[in-house]
């Protein structure tokens, strides 16, 4: 698109808890738009956002989904994400290359653990959003008490520009807190009829009341405003509408919408609001990034098509038309089919074949692309998630993204011969699709062990095995994912010196690791560097140590927070190479790894519980024969929210338990907290029944 009409252009995702309305709001968009000619439903496996077949059988978002629309001018690219907490990665993403949000809400459960959770992710990447009151018909619906718990949960100053004209099964409409008018949808029709009505007498005095709520909130972000207000004036539509555009984009505060979008009630003046509020690529303005020559030198891009090319690939996909596609969201410049371009942390040149743009799983095919397109390119081999491509003169790299810990594993073996060929190269394609998802062979058991976010993730990359790539598996059980760590500093030395061929081989490490507090990565540093030593072997000796962490150093768990100083090396210049360094250096890290004494840790789980209060007895005293700690409990809806930290290993199974113990009533979330210390005997316990003596 020419940099000219980018101001028309938002790029926005669809976000929230599990089953708070996101994909039904979606359709209805598609069908406002135009882009879809009937309404798709999700429990009826028709929507159109939810096109895998895992996604259709369950009801729920498991990947998220790309499309395009037009709303006036306005061109709206859409994602439509997860909000089970398993595909949590899909949602970092996506949010880590958009422009606006949506945060829909439901309005009888308000804000939920995987809404502050979704919240949070779109903080970390400064994404301003709006916020979507859905289910104003359900049984329960209270839109001020989401309008409170927006503010106190989430943190956000935020004030409501629409009003809910009734609630539950008497909701009609809405009431414009803008423009002072109410906007009523015709009986059971598909949204599309609607009347525009003056307020008057009781109604128009709350609504004015809700209006001056609005604008004091506005006051903060606008002197223009809040000098007006405070003198009394009367303020225009115009100049209410400029200063909810300014706030929001800001990031400072949310414009708060409700409406059904089930029964096709609301989701119009949301658009409005898309285009309204949501800032476009301009309104982001340049995008800073690292000089791929110097990274300490920070450079930027302009959203211009007259720009050097670049882009950022999110998400990595299969197409069964087209093969392996890669989703970009193109900051600078302009792509063409065919061209040549550069991936500079790879430091290879890329070619793309096609480029597509993506409504779902369908695709249609495109010649360019430029600053501000969200689109699917073919031909990508080396190439993975949240690496930068660019232009191969002046090239920049953009910062990574971060991908959660896994945190429970299964054991899978293949049917038949035909499917153990196929296996391997099939887990290492859903590895790069899916960040969040790993493998690899315990070498003690000789079992292959896939690790993921939790059951139901893993469920689906089972499935996915069997339905999408024709591999027949066998489950086992899933199982807790634990790691080592140490707990005290330590040294460890070691040398290798074997001779191959009639000629001697050596190398030398010697290294001292300390324990790092709250930390799960493996931090390597080099006290010395000398000279002598070519760049080569110190950059053998960090990849043995790096290559020798995932496989323990007590019973073949991946060691975690751990900060190795590497101490200057014996060289030989005749008789040393890499190979031997880089055995040294992890020999050397594993005896001081055990010479400072190894931890076994554990998931600790973030977990919060909805539940009637006349069951809450029930499910406390649960959580704490489960090693759990209650944190807190909080009225919420006539109900009680607990909130605890629990190990992951006494929850599997727990949706069955909480259902049995609550009569269906309860629900629940569990997210990844940290990892936890066990002590000696629980650590020997686990092991024990591993068949691993320590």
């Amino acid at each position: 698109m020419k940099s000219s009409d980018l101001y028309k252009v938002r790029n926005i995702g669809i976000m929230a808890h599990i089953d708070a309305g996101k994909t039904t709001t979606t359709e209805r968009i598609l069908f406002y738009t135009g882009k879809n000619y009937k309404m798709g439903e999700v429990h009826d496996g028709t929507a159109t956002m939810d096109w895998m077949i895992q996604e259709q059988e369950r009801g729920i978002t498991i990947t998220a989904a790309a499309t395009t629309c037009l709303w006036g001018q306005s061109v709206i690219n859409i994602i439509d994400t997860p909000g089970h907490v398993d595909f949590t990665i899909e949602v970092e993403r996506s949010l880590r290359v958009l422009d606006g949000a949506v945060g829909v809400f439901c309005a009888v459960a308000g804000v939920e653990p995987q809404s502050e959770t979704v919240w949070g992710q779109a903080d970390k990447y400064h994404v301003p959003r709006i916020a979507f009151v859905n289910k104003m018909d359900r049984t329960g619906a209270d839109f001020l008490n989401v309008l409170t718990e927006i503010r106190e949960r989430l943190g956000k100053k935020a004030a409501a520009i629409q009003m809910p004209i009734g609630s539950e099964e008497t909701f009609k409409g809405i009431i414009d807190l803008i423009t002072l008018k109410a906007m009523i949808w015709s009986g059971n029709t598909q949204g599309d009829k609607f009347e525009l009505v003056d307020l008057e007498g009781a109604e128009l005095d709350e609504a004015k009341l809700y209006r001056d709520e609005l604008l004091e909130n506005l006051a903060d972000f606008d002197d223009t405003l809040a000098e007006e207000y405070l003198a009394g004036n009367e303020i225009s539509a115009a100049v209410i509408e400029a200063a909810i555009r300014k706030a929001t984009i800001q990031h400072g505060f949310i414009p708060v919408l409700c409406g059904s979008a089930f029964k096709n009630k609301g989701v119009q003046p949301l658009l409005d609001a898309v285009v309204k509020y949501l800032p476009s690529p301009l309104d982001r303005g340049e995008v800073k990034g690292h000089d791929a020559k110097n990274f300490e030198n920070i450079i930027s891009r302009q959203p211009d098509d007259q720009d050097l090319f670049s882009a950022i690939a999110f998400k990595i996909a299969s197409d069964p038309f087209v093969g392996r596609i890669t989703y970009i969201r193109i900051y600078s410049g302009t792509l063409k089919n065919g061209e040549q371009i550069y991936n500079p942390l790879e430091k290879k040149k890329e070619r793309i074949t096609k480029i597509l743009q993506m409504h779902a799983n369908k695709r249609s095919e495109l010649e360019e692309a430029s600053a501000g397109d969200i689109v699917a390119v073919s031909g990508l081999k080396n190439t993975t998630t949240g690496q930068t491509l660019c232009g191969e003169h002046k090239p920049i790299i953009y910062d990574l993204m971060e991908f959660p810990e896994t945190v429970i594993s299964i054991a899978i073996e293949p049917k038949t011969t035909a499917d153990e060929e196929k296996l391997n190269s099939t887990l290492e394609y859903l590895k790069i699709e899916d960040p969040s998802f790993t493998f690899r062979m315990n070498k003690e058991t000789g079992q292959l062990l896939i690790y993921g976010m939790g059951e139901l993730h893993l469920d689906i990359i089972a499935d996915r095995l069997e339905r999408e790539f024709k591999v027949g598996v066998n489950k086992g059980s899933p199982q807790v994912s634990y790691r080592e760590s140490i707990s005290g500093n330590g040294s460890g030395e070691n040398t290798f010196q074997r001779e191959v061929a009639g000629k001697n081989q050596f190398g030398h490490c010697s290294v001292s690791v300390e324990p790092i507090h709250h930390g799960s990565e493996i931090k390597v540093e080099f006290g010395k560097k000398s000279r002598a030593i070519p760049e080569d072997i110190y950059e053998a000796i960090q990849r043995g140590i790096m290559e020798a962490a995932p496989g323990g150093a007590m019973a073949g768990y991946p060691l975690i927070g751990i900060k190795v100083t590497v101490h200057e090396p014996q060289y030989n210049d005749a008789e040393s190479n890499e190979v031997t360094y880089s055995i040294a250096a992890s020999m050397a890290f594993k005896e001081a790894c055990q010479k400072a004494g190894l931890l076994l840790m554990e998931p600790e789980m973030s977990l919060e519980v909805i539940t009637p209060s006349e069951y809450a007895g029930d499910v406390i005293a649960d959580i704490n024969a489960k090693r759990g700690k209650i944190l807190g409990i909080e009225p919420k809806n006539n109900k009680d929210l607990l909130k605890a930290e629990v190990p992951l290993s006494g929850m599997f199974g727990y949706s069955t338990q909480l259902r049995s113990r609550t009569q269906g009533r309860a629900s629940f979330t569990l997210t990844f907290k940290r990892y936890e210390a066990l002590t000696n005997n629980q650590a020997k316990e686990i092991l024990l029944k591993r068949g691993i003596y320590i």
